[in-house]
């Protein structure tokens, strides 16, 4: 009876450990997703959501020695270290987190892969950016664009793609409508 109820506390530690996780990366890099939003028109929502999926939220191996949110790669070889061994890498590494997010929203708005979702979809229609995201190539996992969806759903990032300051003027154009 006392193991089942360490292994069920355990469980529980866990996975509210792992929400802190996931709600600490969100609270620290959604200023960066949505002033990226604002300067691209890329979905804060899609930013933020792609970056905790394949980062691990900041706890993967790229994020923690390059700073790497999006899995990104390079044309150099990068090398660092990991428990004393030396590892070479074609991974790009960035300076900050924040560079590593600019990159990403370069890369979706210029490779000429993914440079027509910007015309196509609005910063509001985050599942028309999974879709496209997805349909593009960025990922091999068929299962990518359902599991970044369920990232936005849980945390509900959708939020972050309408600033407070844009509700007046959204009212204000309801009212010139009626």
């Amino acid at each position: 009876m006392k193991k089942t109820v360490l292994i069920v506390l355990l469980f529980i530690a866990a996975q509210a450990s792992a929400q802190n996780t996931s709600k600490s990366y969100i609270e620290k890099f959604k200023d960066d997703a949505i002033r990226i939003m604002h300067q691209t028109g890329i979905p804060a929502s899609i930013t933020l959501a792609i970056a905790m999926h394949e980062s691990g939220c900041g706890n993967s191996v790229l994020a923690q020695h390059l700073n790497n949110q999006f899995g990104m790669k390079g044309n150099s070889v990068v090398v660092y270290k990991r428990r004393h061994k030396r590892v070479s890498t074609l991974y790009k590494q960035y300076n900050s987190i924040a560079e590593s997010f600019e990159d990403f929203a370069r890369v979706i708005t210029e490779k000429k892969k993914f440079s027509g979702l910007s015309t196509k979809f609005t910063h509001y229609d985050y599942l028309g950016w999974v879709h496209g995201i997805q349909k593009a190539g960025y990922a091999s996992s068929r299962k990518w664009g359902a599991q970044v969806l369920s990232i936005i759903t849980k945390y509900q990032l959708n939020t972050l793609d309408e600033t407070p300051e844009a509700q007046p003027n959204l009212a204000a154009a309801l009212d010139d409508v009626q």
